[in-house]
C-alpha cells in the first residue's frame, strides 16, 4: 500500500514538473518573465493545468514565474483547500473579487515586467489595470497554454481512459432507456444518474429526437419519442478534470432504410477522418478527408457553416479545444487527442450524429471508447459493448 501511494506521488510530481517545464519553455520563447493562468467562471482548464485542482471561485489565478515556485490566488476558501490538497502549489492566497493588491504585490516581489495571461480577454478591467501597473508589458498567453495542453502525457491519457469507460457505460444506459413515449428529459436524467454513480464530475450533453426534420441538437426538452424517430446525442462526461466525448444515434424501433443509409454515409466520412490521423497531420487535413466523402456522394453543400460547425474538436481539460475544420492548419502531433465527428444535417434522415475520440499515436488513431461504431436500435435486448463490427 505504501509503495503504491509513493508511486502515485512520484507520478504526480513527474507530471507537475513536465507541465511547468512545457509552459516555461513556451514562455521563454516569447520573452516572458512569468505566466498567469486566469480562470473565469466558465473556463477553468489552465488553472487546473498548473494546480491539478478543481476550483470554483469568481476569480482564481495561478502564477508561474520563470523560476521558483508557483503561487495561487482565489476568492473562494474552498479553492484554497482544494489546491493545497492536490499538492502541486503550496502557497495559496485569498483575495477579494474587487482587490488585486495581493496579486500585484507578488508580481512586484518577483520583478515581473513581461507577463503573459491566459484568458486575458476575460480579465475584469479592474484587475487588468492593476496588473498592468505592476507588469506593464502584458500579452495574451491563451494560445501558449493551448499549445502546452495539446499533447497529452501518459498520466493524462490514463485519466481520459477512465472517462472513456464512463462514456461507454453512459451510451449503454442511453440505448436501454430509449423507447416510445419516453421524454428527452427522461433519457438525460437516467444517463446523468448513472455517470455520476460511476464517478463523473460533470457531463455536457446535447440531444435531438425526431425524423428528417431535425436540423441540430439542443439541451433536452419534453418531447416524447415516437416509433420511427432517430435520437441523436453527444455524451461528454468529465472525470479527474478530463472531458471525453462519444457521438451516436439510435433508432426508436426498427432501423429504417433512410436511417441506415444516413449512417453509412457518416460512418464512411468518419472512417476517412480516422484513416487520416498520423503524427503531424493538420486539423484541416482531417476535416478535408471527412468532407470529401460528403462531396463524393453529392452532399458537399452540407459541409458548410450553414449546416455544421466543425468536423470534430480537441478535448482534455476543456471540452472544446482545437477545432477540426477546414482552414485550421494546427498540427496535431503524437499525443494529441480529439473527437472526429462529421455531425451535420442531410436530407437523407435529418441531422445525424456519429463520432469517436482518438489519440494520435505513431501507428495512427487509437480509439479511446469501445462502443461499436454502428447504428443502434431501441429494439435491441442489450446494446453490445464488445469489439466493433
Amino acid at each position: 500500500m505504501a509503495e503504491a501511494t509513493q508511486a502515485c506521488h512520484d507520478a504526480d510530481a513527474a507530471e507537475r514538473a513536465l507541465r511547468y517545464a512545457k509552459v516555461r519553455a513556451l514562455a521563454a520563447e516569447q520573452g516572458l518573465d512569468a505566466t498567469l493562468a486566469f480562470a473565469p467562471i466558465w473556463r477553468r482548464e489552465n488553472v487546473r493545468y498548473l494546480t491539478d485542482a478543481s476550483v470554483g471561485g469568481a476569480a482564481v489565478f495561478a502564477l508561474l514565474p520563470a523560476s521558483g515556485d508557483p503561487v495561487a490566488f482565489t476568492t473562494r476558501p474552498e479553492d484554497s483547500s482544494a489546491i493545497r490538497s492536490a499538492g502541486w502549489v503550496d502557497e495559496v492566497r485569498t483575495i477579494r473579487v474587487d482587490d488585486a493588491s495581493e496579486l500585484v504585490g507578488a508580481l512586484r516581489d518577483l520583478g515581473v515586467r513581461r507577463l503573459g495571461i491566459a484568458h486575458l480577454e476575460f480579465l475584469p478591467l479592474a484587475f487588468a489595470r492593476a496588473i498592468r501597473a505592476a507588469a506593464p508589458e502584458l500579452s495574451s498567453a491563451t494560445k501558449l497554454f493551448d499549445a502546452a495542453r495539446l499533447v497529452k502525457s501518459g498520466w493524462e491519457l490514463e485519466r481520459m481512459r477512465d472517462a472513456a469507460r464512463v462514456s461507454d457505460a453512459a451510451w449503454r444506459t442511453f440505448v436501454r432507456v430509449v423507447a416510445p413515449g419516453v421524454t428527452e428529459y427522461d433519457i438525460v436524467a437516467e444517463v446523468e444518474a448513472d455517470i455520476k454513480r460511476l464517478g463523473a464530475e460533470d457531463n455536457f450533453m446535447l440531444i435531438a429526437s425526431g425524423r428528417d426534420e431535425v436540423l441540430g441538437m439542443t439541451p433536452p426538452g419534453p418531447r416524447r419519442l415516437e416509433t420511427g424517430d432517430m435520437v441523436r446525442t453527444e455524451l461528454t462526461p468529465q472525470t479527474h478534470g478530463y472531458w471525453l466525448q462519444i457521438c451516436r444515434s439510435v433508432a426508436v424501433g426498427p432501423i429504417s432504410d433512410a436511417q441506415q443509409r444516413s449512417f453509412d454515409l457518416f460512418h464512411e466520412a468518419a472512417e476517412a477522418g480516422f484513416a487520416a490521423v498520423r503524427p503531424g497531420v493538420t486539423a484541416h487535413e482531417v476535416a478535408v478527408a471527412e468532407n470529401d466523402v460528403f462531396r463524393k456522394h453529392g452532399y458537399g453543400e452540407y459541409c458548410g457553416d450553414q449546416w455544421t460547425r466543425v468536423r470534430g474538436h480537441g478535448l482534455g481539460l476543456h471540452l472544446d479545444e482545437t477545432p477540426i475544420v477546414e482552414g485550421n492548419h494546427t498540427v496535431l502531433p503524437q499525443g494529441a487527442t480529439f473527437i472526429i465527428h462529421p455531425n451535420t444535417y442531410t436530407p437523407i434522415a435529418g441531422y445525424h450524429v456519429f463520432g469517436d475520440q482518438v489519440v494520435v499515436t505513431a501507428a495512427g488513431a487509437e480509439y479511446l471508447v469501445s462502443t461499436p461504431r454502428r447504428m443502434f436500435s431501441s429494439d435491441e435486448a442489450s446494446p453490445d459493448d464488445g469489439s466493433r463490427r
